[in-house]
């Protein structure tokens, strides 16, 4: 019972939000297209039918434009654009109804043939075009969105040329009512046909939820292709009357355009991973515009020397066509430098690229060199030790023999003294220079101070620098990776040893405290300061000459701090030289040290 009054609100409200859908598609079908149908069907010829009809007309194509441009509000930008043009092509659509219903119900005259509004209602499809062209469901990412609104712009001035070369010149410079109508009929259906095409190859190249979308449309596009002839020819021959059965494909086409825009903002659609193409098909609306553009010319000569038109019709289409090709030159020029800029970016791009790929593996092969040398001194190290048992063993024997003089006996004490030394620094060296899984437990810092100055010990001989340690007698222990830490704080005097040494000679000063969350470490130095305090932890930034530094010591000591919960700056002092301060969390106040220790446990098994 439990169970199904937890469900039942969660249905409920699936319920309702396929409701919301499924009236708004009701509506569509139902009231507007529906509605349309019993009246054209069953109302006599008249003022009442007419006013029905263009009322109903603009509010099929606000319809259709209102539910494509609801899905605007998507996270892609090409997405965005494509339901954006979409939506711009019905809402023009829905402008030049208009103008037709201002003639018919508030003029209540018959609405003049030639139309004035045509060329609105001509140009309507181009968006929709260009956004076929922007292919929302390919998952790659590489179109240029402002190349592409010039490749637009380059096809709606094709297109209004198109409409000016052959139907304007019937329509105003040597009327032919004939001709302007069959010539306005074949250049739209061209047009229509075109977009219903470009719609039938995204459906054969798509899947899915988009799949089905594009279906849709395509189906839309289909009837509005085959209402728009009838309506056109039916204009032609004088048999058209708003509100007639001639309108019911027109009807349907902005109903199903406004049911794809419900569906897919039902869907909400993700781009899919389609394999990669090949640079002719992703081409295609740059090869379309291209073909357009030199299209042009062509048409200009042809009128020129070839068209039996009027005079006038052939001066007018040359001059129309000598102003396209400047408007066009100038949009190819502004295209040409988008492209040269692009291109520009991309090879400094390339370059930078490049030339970290090159510093990357040169960085990798100073790395497997440092491997390949602290594999060495691993092994060496190895071999040390086992000679070195045997001087400690005698050292003890030698010291403890009551038969030598006090003499002898101190002569041996002190090499048991020096050996002892060399076994502390073989033993940092091989803990140093080993592989091992990053193994978080209770640490004492100073005694991994002690550590990492063994090991600066050897790089300190002959040079004029005082290394002055000021521990902090009460430091809390850390939670963290023994090897990690004792490299970050190696790595740190390693630094301070470089910069002093460009001065000649130095102090650096090692200093740790606490507080009651933290555990601090202060590596200071009397060098000549950092030139880029906030780069020096960037990766392969470094201001050492070539050869000298790598540039990642810092940046790894940066992620092995950040892994261990811990924060490291540095700064300049004002008295000279540069400071790095390392701040790690102490676990007496790491509630969740112990779990992470058990954590940690559990994974090594």
């Amino acid at each position: 019972m439990q169970r199904s009054e937890t469900l039942l609100p969660s249905r409920l409200g699936a319920l309702g939000r396929f409701s919301a859908s499924s009236w708004a598609l009701a509506f569509g079908w139902i009231l507007l297209f529906g509605l349309y149908v019993v009246a054209s069907l069953t109302v006599n010829r008249g003022r009442g039918l007419t006013a029905f009809g263009d009322i109903e007309m603009c509010l099929v194509s606000l319809y259709g434009g209102v539910c494509l441009l609801a899905n605007v509000p998507s996270q892609n930008r090409r997405t965005r654009a494509f339901w954006l043009l979409l939506g711009a092509g019905c809402m023009a659509w829905f402008v030049g109804q208009l103008i037709w219903t201002y003639f018919e119900v508030v003029l209540r005259q018959e609405v003049p043939n030639p139309f004035v509004g045509d060329v609105i209602i001509f140009l309507h499809p181009v968006p929709m075009i260009a956004a076929v062209a922007l292919k929302p469901h390919d998952e790659r990412n590489d179109l240029s969105a402002h190349i592409g609104y010039i490749d637009f712009s380059l096809l709606l001035t094709w297109w209004v040329y198109l409409y000016m070369y052959v139907v304007i010149p019937w329509q105003y410079v040597a009327p032919n009512l004939k001709i302007y109508g069959a010539s306005y009929d074949n250049l739209a259906a061209a047009e229509n046909l075109l977009l219903v095409i470009a719609f039938g190859l995204l459906v054969a190249r798509s899947s899915g939820k988009w799949r089905d979308i594009y279906s849709h449309l395509f189906s839309a596009t289909l009837f509005y292709a085959a209402g728009s002839y009838m309506t056109n020819r039916a204009i032609d021959v004088q048999h058209y009357y708003t509100g007639s059965p001639t309108d019911l494909p027109m009807i349907a086409s902005f109903v199903w355009f406004g049911s794809a825009g419900i569906i897919a903002f039902r869907l909400k659609p993700l781009h899919e991973q389609a394999a990669v193409q090949p640079a002719k098909e992703t081409q295609w609306p740059w090869r379309f515009a291209m073909l357009a553009v030199f299209s042009i010319p062509i048409m200009s000569i042809w009128s020129l020397w070839f068209s039996l038109n009027p005079p006038q019709v052939r001066t007018f289409r040359i001059t129309i066509t000598q102003i396209t090709l400047v408007l066009v030159a100038a949009l190819l020029f502004v295209r040409q430098r988008l492209i040269d800029s692009d291109r520009l970016r991309l090879l400094t791009a390339s370059r930078e690229a490049f030339d970290d790929l090159k510093h990357f593996q040169e960085q990798m092969i100073q790395n497997e060199k440092l491997m390949s040398i602290g594999e060495l001194a691993a092994g060496a190290a190895h071999e040390i030790n086992n000679p070195l048992t045997g001087i400690l063993g005698y050292s003890d024997l030698l010291v403890e023999d009551t038969a030598l003089g006090d003499r002898q006996r101190a002569v041996a004490d002190k090499i048991r003294t020096l050996a002892r030394r060399i076994k502390t620094l073989v033993t940092s060296l091989l803990s140093f220079a080993r592989r091992v899984p990053t193994e978080k437990t209770s640490l004492d810092l100073n005694q991994v101070i002690e550590t990492a100055l063994h090991l600066s010990n050897m790089d300190l001989r002959d040079k004029k620098i005082e290394v002055e340690v000021l521990p902090d007698p009460e430091l809390p222990a850390v939670f963290g990776d023994a090897n990690q830490l004792l490299q970050v704080c190696f790595n740190l005097m390693s630094n301070a040893v470089d910069a002093i040494e460009e001065i000649g000679s130095g102090r650096i000063t090692i200093r740790t405290d606490h507080d009651p969350e933290r555990v601090l470490i202060e590596f200071s130095d009397t060098g000549p300061g950092i030139k880029s305090p906030q780069q020096v932890f960037d990766p392969f930034f470094t201001t050492k000459p070539v050869g000298k530094g790598t540039g990642l010591g810092l940046s790894i000591c940066y992620g092995i701090v950040q892994e261990h919960g811990g924060r490291i700056s540095c700064w300049n002092r004002p008295e000279g030289g540069a400071t790095f301060l390392v701040e790690l969390p102490s676990t007496v106040d790491d509630r969740s040290a112990p779990e992470q220790s058990s954590v940690v446990g559990s994974r090594s098994k």
